[in-house]
């Protein structure tokens, strides 16, 4: 095994090359836990816990009132919550009847939502108060059959319970905490769930900027669970179960925080401290009311805010955490060496949703590489292929990332000439540039995508494209991220006006509100009378970025010698 998978050998010494994984639905893990741990509190929400046999059950109990409203194995149902009790029950219960769970951004507009539901035929929705307006204009241009309406601070005992008239829902539309008061039904629905049934719909972006929705197997839950475990093993896996405490501040609509904050926790018996939104504040705060925590998995951007914070010294990081780490996008050198002058237990990892969040990552106790990705996790196998020639590199070449293991999603929903792109025999092309050094460590280059990541979050520019191209004002558009010190990038869109026009920064970005996600508005606009393209029309996006880098370090040297 070792000549095959050489970098087994920078393997921590408890963690195994290769795993066990048991072939049963992914809510055998709730399962499983609720009877080891029954009176350990799986959640934390605004000083109320929730034990984890008291989730199981209320998971079962509204697994049984979907079944009798209809929702059937194979439907498509979505999740469109922020962090939250009520996200954690509703994504276990789907799960149990068979229902796949199709993972919404709470921010997302009216035509991100359509075009997610629509195109995966999605018939049920979970939602809340704060979006009502928006998912009421969906409705009338996409009727939901199934509705289901809560207000996160139902599950607050501090809180009053919210009511249907209250939130003034529809006569069709269910209230959630109402639902479950209806259905005292606690004897688990007999539904035949195989590993390779659909669990997930997560969406995600290729070259086109196109979302497609990526299909995650019970499978895949299942062993991307067991994987992040046992990858733990040398430090949280050494913590009695009472100690195991992870920070959720990761949305679990995103594959990160789906795998690694949500089902992960689960599978080891963890109290999950539930925060709905990232406020530097209320993180540092949450963790001062803890006198330790075994995990917290973090975006650069969130580590940065809370290691930068006013009060980040007396928090005592090194303590509080026994295990920090970082992913979805890559950790600058300076967030990393400021992680470890507060000597924080720090790694960092690459994944992607097609491969269940997880691929390759650093050892916890071995040796971790600057700008290195890391190792290959148990069971998985890279390879890094020539662009031209499909064949793979020599070591220390540069390649794309090809990557087999029991992580990477089965297709994408509706989609075969995308999924027959991105799967060759197992093996799933992952747009990445890498090479491999003498250790076998991986290194990332470049990406063959044009993806924007910024906080964390995956933005396709032709979305932003798209958005202005259709103003009255403007001709061109090509939007390219620019690196930033505290996201990792930043969004900004070069525009060429139509002639004779006036039109302002401000009024594009007013624009831009109205038809995007928040995230996914530019931060700068640059006016420019003619735009790099090529004799087909494709946007030179690598050319304005790195306008923009070399500009960026003019700006920096002079600013030094000043």
């Amino acid at each position: 095994m070792l000549a095959k998978r050489p970098w087994l050998r920078h393997y921590d010494t408890d963690v195994l090359p290769t795993l066990n994984y048991p072939s049963f639905p992914a809510t055998e893990i709730l399962r499983n836990t609720a009877n080891v741990e029954a009176d350990k509190a799986a959640t934390w929400f605004y000083g109320t816990e929730i034990t984890y046999w008291d989730l199981h059950l209320t998971v079962i109990r509204l697994a049984n009132k979907l079944l009798e409203l209809g929702v059937k194995k194979g439907d498509r149902v979505g999740i469109h919550l922020p962090n939250s009790p009520q996200f954690v029950i509703a994504y276990w219960a789907l799960l149990a009847i068979g229902a796949i769970v199709v993972n919404l951004n709470p921010m997302y507009t009216k035509d991100e939502l359509k075009f997610c539901l629509e195109n995966t035929g999605t018939t049920g929705l979970f939602t809340f108060d704060t979006v009502l307006p928006v998912v009421k204009a969906l409705c009338e241009e996409y009727p939901i059959p199934l509705v289901i309406v809560t207000r996160i601070t139902d599950f607050v005992d501090a809180a009053p319970t919210s009511t249907k008239e209250e939130l003034g829902l529809p006569e069709s539309w269910y209230h959630f905490s109402e639902l479950l008061e209806q259905s005292t039904n606690i004897i688990p629905p007999r539904i035949t769930i195989v590993p390779e049934d659909p669990a997930i719909i997560q969406f995600t972006g290729g070259t086109t900027g196109t979302p497609k929705g990526a299909v995650l197997t019970h499978r895949n839950v299942v062993a991307a669970s067991f994987q992040c475990d046992m990858w733990g093993q040398s430090v949280i896996g050494r913590l009695p179960v009472s100690r195991k405490r992870v920070l959720c501040t990761l949305p679990f609509f995103h594959v990160y925080g789906e795998i690694v904050a949500l089902c992960t926790s689960v599978k080891n018996g963890s109290t999950m401290v539930i925060l709905p939104r990232f406020d530097p504040d209320e993180v540092v705060n949450t963790i001062a009311a803890f006198p330790e925590f075994s995990f917290w998995p973090v975006v650069p951007t969130m580590l940065a805010a809370v290691l930068n914070h006013p009060r980040a010294q007396e928090l005592n990081l090194a303590k509080r955490f026994a295990l920090i780490n970082s992913g979805a996008a890559p950790c600058p050198v300076e967030l990393i060496e400021k992680a470890r002058d507060f000597n924080i237990f720090f790694s960092e990892g690459w994944g992607m949703s097609e491969t269940t969040s997880l691929g390759i990552t650093q050892p916890i106790q071995g040796v971790k590489k600057p700008l290195s990705i890391g190792i290959p996790y148990p069971d998985t196998d890279v390879k890094l292929v020539d662009l031209n020639t499909g064949e793979p590199v020599k070591q220390g070449e540069v390649g794309e990332i090809w990557i087999k293991s029991p992580l990477v999603m089965k297709e994408y929903w509706n989609n075969p000439e995308e999924t027959a792109e991105q799967l060759k025999d197992g093996w799933l092309r992952t747009g990445d540039l890498a090479y491999m050094d003498e250790d076998y460590y991986i290194f990332i280059v470049d990406r063959s995508k044009d993806i924007i990541i910024s906080g964390g979050y995956n933005i396709y520019p032709r979305d932003i494209d798209e958005v202005l191209f259709k103003h009255p004002k403007v001709k061109d558009a090509i939007t390219v991220g620019i690196p930033d010190e505290y996201r990792g990038e930043i969004v900004k869109a070069f525009v060429q006006p139509v002639e004779g026009a006036e039109v302002t920064a401000e009024e594009l970005i007013a624009y831009c509100r109205e038809h995007l996600a928040p995230y996914k508005v530019p931060r700068m606009i640059e006016f420019r009378s003619e735009l790099p393209r090529s004799n087909v029309g494709k946007a030179f996006r690598r050319k304005l970025r790195d306008e923009e880098i070399v500009k960026m370090k003019k700006e920096k040297e002079q600013q030094e010698k000043a």
